[in-house]
């Protein structure tokens, strides 16, 4: 199986480390979603500026319909969420 390392929140600066801080304010916690991406920074900043803009962006779905469908998507693929 291939193994990627992930960065530690201590092995970050720059755009990781900003990142790894905006996920404990926003979750309370580094979720691995955003931590598998920690060796290229600025593909997980982009990454979670899409995730806001379809999460919270302006939209004919409401947030919880937003939500559900992330959770049935997760579901189907089976991830955890």
């Amino acid at each position: 199986m291939t193994h990627v390392h992930v960065l530690s929140y201590d092995e970050t600066t720059g755009v990781a480390r900003r990142e790894y801080d905006a996920a404990m304010r926003r979750a309370g916690r580094i979720w691995n979603i955003v931590s598998i991406q920690s060796q290229l920074p600025e593909v997980m900043r982009d990454s979670m500026k899409i995730y806001h803009s379809i999460m919270f962006g302006p939209s004919p779905l409401t947030r919880t319909q937003r939500e559900m469908l992330a959770v049935v998507t997760s579901q189907a693929n089976d991830c955890h969420y």
